[in-house]
């Protein structure tokens, strides 16, 4: 017992369990809008884009959960015009545009010659959070959760009927943008937990893990949750017992989850 209660006498572990648990249940929740409107490759790449940003911020000394926010909404907003007319597809805005800024933000780290320093911006350090990049966790996280809370009506209809939603004169391109945006948000709080190369992870997995054994929106929100705070809470404890990542840490103990989901469906169908 005290193996779990031990890591708690440190100010710092306190605050990467609560941020974990923040990331994960924000990034479950809108997860599930963004599997059931397969948009996972949105937010691989927005994940992507956010790295120019926080490489500009880190030069200028700013905070670099600004740079990133800055990056990933205007590359969400991007998107959203380029794809808006059909002129260029969807899929292709997303497969372009994040991978330019992700070069952007590559060009600018071999520049800088500070590979050691940013390093931490790609895979993530949940230990290192600090009271300042907690409160704006909180601010942003809250601010999405209710935006969710909010519109899951509308939503839900998007994701389940999107003509239909259409018909019923749904603003579908608001709420279309406003996904993009809310998304943005959701990678930008996930980058401190397991960097820009590992969020979406958190986006998809305890998501598609909760698919697996229920077909109802809700219930399938609140599995996801649950996966997310428990591979969250794995991957501090593993990051400090052993010294490992802490994002790849958070990111495989994701996948065990899926794969108990999936054992527990194959053990059902028999």
């Amino acid at each position: 017992m005290h193996y779990l209660t031990d890591p708690f006498q440190y100010v710092f572990i306190q605050r990467a369990v609560l941020a974990a648990v923040i990331v994960g249940v924000l990034c479950a929740a809108l997860g599930t809008f963004v599997v059931l409107r397969r948009m996972s490759l949105v937010g691989h790449a927005l994940t992507h884009s956010a790295l120019p940003g926080m490489v500009v911020a880190y030069l200028l000394g700013v905070s670099i959960f600004f740079g990133a926010l800055m990056a990933t909404v205007l590359t969400a907003l991007g998107i959203g015009l380029l794809a808006k007319d059909e002129d260029v597809y969807e899929d292709t805005s997303v497969g372009m545009i994040p991978m330019v800024m992700f070069a952007v933000g590559i060009l600018l780290i071999s520049a800088t010659k500070s590979y050691r320093d940013l390093s931490a911006m790609l895979f993530g350090n949940i230990l290192g959070v600090t009271p300042a990049d907690l409160d704006l966790i909180i601010v942003i996280a809250g601010a999405s959760a209710l935006a969710l809370v909010l519109f899951h009506k509308e939503m839900k209809l998007l994701c389940v009927d999107p003509n239909y939603a259409k018909a019923i004169g749904v603003p579908f391109d608001l709420l279309r943008y406003g996904l993009l945006v809310f998304l943005a948000l959701t990678v930008v709080v996930g980058i401190q937990a397991v960097g820009t190369v590992l969020t979406n992870a958190l986006l998809v997995i305890p998501v598609a893990a909760a698919r697996l054994l229920t077909d109802r929106l809700g219930v399938m929100m609140l599995i996801a949750c649950a996966f997310a705070v428990i591979a969250a809470l794995a991957g501090v404890y593993a990051s400090y017992y052993f010294g490992i990542a802490s994002g790849a840490a958070i990111v495989l103990a994701a996948a065990c989850c899926f794969g108990l989901a999936w054992a527990i469906r194959l053990l059902s169908k028999r």
